[in-house]
C-alpha cells in the first residue's frame, strides 16, 4: 500500500477532478476494462441511480450489463453497494456525499452511504474510463476514499438578462454534476426579464418577460417546465436554488406591474415610455441595457409586501429545496432606511415559506432577518468597504456563509483581455489560475470554517446567448470552483497545487472533447 501522499506516483491520478481526499493504491495486477462491465447492484435503493450510472459509462464508451459469471464478457465487474457506515474516510459519521471506489484484477467496487455517494463514485469512474475510449482500458489496482469538504457546492445561471430554454439548462445540470456540484442557483428576475409565471400576478410574465440584454428575444418558464428542470436535477443529485432579487433590479416586475414603483420612478435609462396625459399609470418599456441600480420598487407599499408574500409563497410551493434566494444586491436606488425596512418586513414573510432565506451580502446590513439566514459573497478576495462586516452578520445572526468572490469564481468574467465573450469589471479578467488559487478559509478575517457552508460559481448572461457561449466562459474555470469546493484543504492534500491541477486539466481535454462540452483554451495550460 501506498500513502496518500505518493497519490501523483498513479498516473490515472492525473485524470481526476476534483482530486479525492484519499487515493493509495492497491495489491495485484490492474483492472483491464473493455467495452462492457458485468453490473452486480442487488440493494433495492439503487434503483434510481442505476439507470444513471448506467448512462455514465455508456458516455465513456462503456455498457453495463447484467450477466453470468460463466459468460463470454469476461471476469469485470462492477459491484455497487449501499452501506451506512460508509464516510470516505472523511471521519464524519455517515456523510451522506461520501464514497469508496476500490480496483482489483478481479473488479471495481462503489460503496456508499447514499445513492448520492454511489453517483459521485461512479463520477469518478467515469473519468478512469475515459482514458481509453475505444479500447481497453488499464485501471491500477487503487482504493479511494473521498467525501466532500463542503456541504454546498455551487453553480449559478443568470436567465434573466438572457433566457435560456429547459433544455440548455438541463444540459448544464449535466455538466456541473460531472465536477460533483450539487446546487443549481437559477437568477430568475432582473431589470432585462422575468423568468418564472405566477399565477397570481400573471403578467410578470405576459410583460415582464419580453426583455433580454441587447433587445433580445425574451421568454419564461411555466411552472411544468419549473418542475422538470427541478426533478431533472434532483435526479442528479443537484438542488435548485430560486432567485428573486428584491428590492433592486426590479425592472422587468415594474413593467409588467407599474404599481410597484415608487412615486417619481423614471424607468430604465433610455427606455421608460412617458405616458399621455389621460393615462391613469405610468408605462414603462423593457430594457435591453447592462446598467444596474437604477430600480426600485416602492418599499413601503402595501401592495409590494402583497407582492412579496404571493411570490414567495408560489415559489417555495414550487420548489422541494431548502433555500429561497431574495437577492438585496445593488439596491442603489433606495434609501438605507427604506432598503433596512423592507428587508425586515420582505424576509419576515418569505420566511412563512419554511424556506432557508438566502441573500447576498449586502443584506448583512439588517439586524432583523430571521434566524439562520443564509448570506452570499460576492466582493472581491480582499474584501472592500463593509462587505467583510455585512458578511460576518449572517453568522452571528446563526446563519451561514457562501463565498462567490467575484475576482475568482465569477466565470462570466473574460478568461483573457482578447476574448470576445465576458466582462472585465472585476480587476479585469479571471484566469484559470487565479480561479484555483484561493482558499475559503482566508477571504473573510475571524470567519470560522464552520460558518462557510459553501462555495458557489455565478455565471451572469450579460455577453451569453447559448449553450456554446456558456461552455466558452464555464469550462474550465468551473473545474477549478468545483475542486475547491469538494477536496481538501491544499494543507492536507498533495495534489490541491495548481501545478497538479493544470496537469490534471489537461487529463480532462479529451473527455471535454468527448462529451461535447466546449471550453477555453486558457493561458497557463499546455492543451497540446
Amino acid at each position: 500500500m501506498t500513502h496518500p501522499t505518493e497519490n501523483a506516483a498513479l498516473p490515472l491520478h492525473d485524470l481526476l477532478i476534483p482530486t479525492p481526499r484519499s487515493l493509495t493504491a492497491g495489491d495485484g495486477g490492474p483492472l483491464v476494462v473493455g467495452d462492457r462491465l458485468r453490473l452486480s447492484s442487488p440493494h433495492a435503493g439503487l434503483a434510481t441511480v442505476t439507470p444513471l450510472v448506467v448512462d455514465l459509462l455508456r458516455a465513456e464508451g462503456v455498457t453495463l450489463v447484467d450477466a453470468e459469471p460463466d459468460d463470454a464478457i469476461g471476469p469485470a465487474t462492477l459491484g455497487l453497494e449501499l452501506r451506512p457506515d460508509a464516510d470516505g474516510g472523511a471521519n464524519r459519521t455517515q456523510d451522506s456525499e461520501a464514497y469508496a471506489l476500490s480496483v482489483s484484477d478481479r473488479g471495481i467496487s462503489i460503496t456508499a452511504a447514499s445513492p448520492a455517494g454511489i453517483f459521485y463514485g461512479a463520477q469518478t469512474l467515469a473519468q478512469f474510463l475515459s482514458s481509453g475510449r475505444g479500447g481497453a482500458r488499464s485501471i491500477p489496482a487503487l482504493h479511494i476514499h473521498d467525501a466532500p469538504r463542503f456541504r454546498y457546492r455551487g453553480a449559478m445561471l443568470d436567465v434573466a438578462r438572457h433566457f435560456f430554454d429547459v433544455d440548455t439548462v438541463k444540459s448544464y445540470i449535466d455538466r456541473i454534476a460531472l465536477a460533483k456540484l450539487n446546487h443549481l442557483h437559477l437568477h430568475l428576475s432582473d431589470d432585462q426579464g422575468w423568468r418564472l409565471h405566477i399565477d397570481s400576478w400573471p403578467r410578470l410574465t405576459e410583460r415582464g418577460s419580453s426583455g433580454a440584454v441587447g433587445g433580445g428575444a425574451g421568454g419564461f418558464y411555466t411552472h411544468d417546465d419549473y418542475r422538470e428542470i427541478v426533478a431533472y436535477a434532483a435526479e442528479r443529485f443537484v438542488t435548485v436554488v430560486p432567485e428573486i432579487d428584491l428590492p433592486g433590479h426590479t425592472h422587468a416586475a415594474i413593467v409588467a406591474y407599474p404599481e410597484l414603483a415608487p412615486p417619481l420612478y423614471a424607468g430604465a435609462p433610455d427606455s421608460a415610455e412617458r405616458p399621455e396625459d389621460d393615462t391613469p399609470a405610468p408605462e414603462f418599456a423593457p430594457y435591453g441595457g447592462v446598467e444596474v441600480g437604477f430600480s426600485t420598487v416602492d418599499t413601503r407599499s402595501d401592495v409590494v409586501h402583497r407582492f412579496v408574500a404571493d411570490v414567495t409563497r408560489e415559489i417555495a410551493a414550487l420548489t422541494p429545496g431548502p433555500y429561497l434566494h431574495l437577492g438585496g444586491d445593488e439596491s442603489l436606488s433606495t434609501s438605507e432606511e427604506d432598503y433596512l425596512d423592507f428587508l425586515a418586513r420582505a424576509s419576515a414573510a418569505a420566511s412563512t415559506t419554511g424556506k432557508t432565506l438566502v441573500f447576498w451580502h449586502e443584506a448583512g446590513a439588517s439586524a432583523e432577518l430571521p434566524p439562520g439566514t443564509i448570506g452570499q459573497y460576492w466582493d472581491y478576495l480582499i474584501p472592500r468597504g463593509r462587505s467583510a462586516d455585512q458578511t460576518r452578520r449572517f453568522v452571528e445572526n446563526a446563519g451561514a456563509v457562501i463565498l462567490s468572490p467575484a475576482d475568482a469564481i465569477y466565470v462570466d468574467m473574460k478568461h483573457a483581455d482578447d476574448d470576445p465573450l465576458g466582462l472585465v469589471w472585476a480587476d479585469g479578467p479571471t484566469n484559470v489560475e487565479t480561479s484555483y488559487s484561493w482558499e475559503p478559509d482566508e477571504v473573510i478575517a475571524g470567519l470560522s470554517p464552520d460558518a462557510i457552508l459553501g462555495i458557489e460559481a455565478p455565471l451572469w448572461s450579460e455577453t451569453i446567448e447559448s449553450l456554446a457561449d456558456i461552455d466558452a466562459l464555464a469550462f474550465p474555470r468551473l473545474l477549478a470552483a468545483a475542486e475547491i469546493a469538494w477536496s481538501p484543504r491544499p494543507s492536507e492534500s498533495p495534489e490541491r497545487t495548481w501545478s497538479s491541477f493544470r496537469r490534471r486539466l489537461v487529463g480532462w481535454q479529451p473527455r471535454l472533447d468527448a462529451l461535447g462540452i466546449g471550453y477555453t483554451r486558457a493561458e497557463g495550460v499546455d492543451w497540446s
